[in-house]
């Protein structure tokens, strides 16, 4: 009776932990938050997991671990890869 579905995009906020993602977007006007993205490294293509979501976003980013506020969090859109 009902298709089943999966959502493959989404907010950064919605991911659990351990989630992998591949960034899509930055959903912001804000140049200061477009300039601490880039400067973060998290551009579109760039591959993530969700570590950490209290009491701020840890992303594992390669080998390196960056944390991010949730304002920013907010504003990456990322497409799930292992759902």
């Amino acid at each position: 009776m009902f298709n089943s579905f999966s959502v493959t995009g989404s907010s950064l906020v919605l991911l659990k932990i351990g989630e992998k993602g591949i960034i899509q977007f930055c959903n912001s006007q804000d140049e200061k938050i477009l300039n601490q993205v880039i400067s973060l490294g998290l551009i579109p293509g760039t591959y993530i997991t969700l570590e950490q979501r209290f009491p701020n976003f840890v992303l594992k980013v390669g080998h390196q671990s960056l944390v991010i506020d949730k304002v920013i969090a907010r504003t990456l859109y990322v497409r799930v890869v292992n759902r």
